[in-house]
């Protein structure tokens, strides 16, 4: 099993910045993928950005050059650098494992960009 935590998320306005952290029970190097995605209100929830078990980094489209993904050398936290923020960025933003075939999830955590 995979627990994860979020921190981080607050209210920015548009053109700044936050620093989203996903804390893993486990070592993400034992985990397939881990990430980040966000639910806009009344929008389904998108994938953002993700490392895969290999390491890479992907993203989606409408982050790509804004959204930064990283890890902690200790190899538990997950980080997502959030720049040029805009307010449709605004949403919940959650912490995603896979390990084998199951997905979990944090609790979500609010981001809100004002104009």
């Amino acid at each position: 099993q995979v627990q994860l935590e979020e921190s981080g998320g607050g209210m920015v306005q548009a053109g700044g910045s936050l620093q989203l952290a996903c804390t893993c029970s486990r070592h993400i190097s034992s985990i397939n993928q881990v990430g980040w995605y966000r639910q806009a209100p009344g929008k389904l929830r998108q994938s953002l950005a993700s490392f895969t078990f290999g390491g890479q980094a992907s993203y989606a489209d409408s982050v790509k050059g804004r959204f930064t993904i990283s890890r902690d050398t200790a190899g538990t936290t997950v980080y997502l650098r959030m720049n040029s923020l805009k307010p449709e960025d605004t949403g919940v933003y959650y912490c995603h494992a896979v390990l084998g075939w199951t997905s979990y999830w944090g609790q979500g955590i609010q981001v809100t960009v004002s104009s």
